[in-house]
C-alpha cells in the first residue's frame, strides 16, 4: 500500500519584518567587528522577506521594535507573555492554511487523523483540537502533536502519516506544521545568537496524505545523525522565551553527514537519478552544503532558494513550502529527494515520486 501527499496549502502572517529585524539586530551588537561581520552575513543571506504577526515600527534608538510594544528595549517579554501571543495568533493561521486545502464536505467528513508539528509554542487544549473544531471535522478524529523536533518535524510527520495510511488504507490524514519563530527574539549581544535573527520567520503549511494516487508518493524515509554535533543546534525553554543556539559549524556537519549517508539516503540510487530536490532552506550556507555534498548544479535547489528568499526559515513548515512548489508544477514520473535538518544534529530525509 502506497501513501500519497495529495496537496499542500500554506499561509503566513501579514507583516514583512525582515528589514526591521535586521536593523534591530544590528543595534544589539556592541563592537565594530561583530557589526561588520553581521552586515556581511545580511548581504549574503539571500533572504528578502520574513513574515510575522508582529507589526514593526520605524527603528529609533529608544523605541520599541513593534507597534504593540511587545519587544521594548530593556523589557523583552517573559515566556508566559510569548505563549499568550502564540495562543492568540496560532489558531487563525493554522485554520487559514487548512482552509486553503479546499476540502470538500465529503473530504472533511472522511478525515481520520490530524498531526500537528510545532516547536515555537505549547498549550492545551491546543492546535489539534482547534483545527478539528474550526474545520468541522469529526470529534473522533485521531490527533497527534509532534513537539520540539525543530526544523525536520514535518518530515517526521509525513513519515507518521505514511505509516497510518499503509496500515489503514482508508485513512485521510491532515498534517499541519505551524511555527511562530518571531515570538522568540532575544535581546543579546552574542553574535551567533544575533545571527539567528537574520534567518527565522513565521509560517504554516497544511498537507493531505491519503492512499489516493495523486500528487507525490511517499516512497521511503531515512534519518542520518551527525556524530558529535548535538550541541550545534539547541532549542531550550527559558524564562525569556525559547532560547535558540545555531552554531556556525552546522553547514559543515550537515555536509559530512550527508556525504557519509549518501547511499542510505538515496537507497542505492545515483544523484543523477534524482530529478527534484526539496531541501529545507535553513540558510544559504545550509543549501550550499547540500549542493556540495551531492555535487548538484545550482538550479537543482532553485525551489528551496526561492522559498528562502520569500519567507526565510520557518522551522518545520519550511520544507512543506518547498514541496508545495513542486506539487504545483507536477512532473509525472519524476523522482525526488526531500530533507530537513534540526537538533541532534539530524537530517531527516524522504524519497518521493510524482504520480
Amino acid at each position: 500500500m502506497a501513501a500519497y501527499l495529495n496537496r499542500i496549502a500554506t499561509a503566513v502572517p501579514v507583516n514583512d519584518v525582515h528589514d526591521a529585524f535586521v536593523q534591530f539586530a544590528d543595534t544589539l551588537l556592541t563592537d565594530r567587528r561583530s557589526q561588520l561581520l553581521f552586515r556581511r552575513m545580511v548581504d549574503r543571506s539571500q533572504i528578502e522577506h520574513r513574515w510575522s504577526g508582529i507589526k514593526p515600527l520605524p527603528l529609533t534608538s529608544n523605541s520599541a521594535l513593534d507597534a504593540d510594544g511587545f519587544y521594548s528595549r530593556g523589557a523583552f517579554p517573559s515566556t508566559a507573555e510569548r505563549m499568550k501571543r502564540y495562543e492568540a495568533e496560532a489558531p487563525a493561521l493554522a485554520l487559514r492554511a487548512v482552509g486553503d486545502l479546499k476540502l470538500s464536505d465529503a473530504e472533511r467528513g472522511a478525515v481520520t487523523h490530524v498531526i500537528v508539528t510545532s516547536c515555537t509554542g505549547l498549550s492545551a487544549p491546543g492546535l489539534d483540537l482547534q483545527i478539528v473544531e474550526g474545520m468541522g471535522l469529526k470529534p473522533s478524529v485521531e490527533r497527534t502533536m509532534v513537539g520540539f523536533m525543530g526544523c525536520y518535524a514535518a518530515i517526521s510527520a509525513l513519515k507518521l502519516a505514511r505509516h497510518i495510511v499503509r496500515s489503514e488504507p482508508d485513512a485521510k490524514v491532515i498534517v499541519v506544521s505551524l511555527e511562530l519563530c518571531t515570538l522568540h527574539l532575544q535581546e543579546t549581544s552574542n553574535l551567533e545568537q544575533v545571527l539567528t535573527f537574520l534567518v527565522f520567520g513565521d509560517g504554516c503549511a497544511a498537507a493531505l496524505v491519503t492512499a489516493d494516487p495523486t500528487g507525490i508518493s511517499l516512497d521511503s524515509f531515512h534519518a542520518e545523525v551527525a556524530p558529535g554535533s548535538a550541541e550545534q543546534i539547541t532549542w531550550n525553554v527559558r524564562d525569556q522565551g525559547f532560547d535558540m543556539f545555531l552554531s556556525g559549524g552546522v553547514p559543515g556537519s550537515i555536509g559530512k553527514a550527508l556525504d557519509a549517508g549518501r547511499d542510505a539516503i538515496l537507497r542505492g540510487a545515483e544523484t543523477d537519478d534524482i530529478d527534484q530536490w526539496a531541501i529545507h532552506p535553513g540558510g544559504r550556507s545550509v543549501l550550499d552544503a547540500v549542493e556540495a555534498a551531492f555535487s548538484l548544479p545550482p538550479k537543482a535547489l532553485g525551489a528551496s532558494r526561492e522559498v528562502l528568499r520569500r519567507f526565510g526559515n520557518m522551522s518545520s513548515a519550511t520544507v512543506l513550502f518547498v514541496l508545495k512548489t513542486l506539487l504545483d508544477n507536477p512532473t509525472p514520473g519524476a523522482k525526488g529527494c526531500a530533507m530537513a535538518f534540526g537538533p541532534g544534529l539530524t537530517a531527516e530525509t524522504m524519497l518521493f515520486s510524482h504520480a
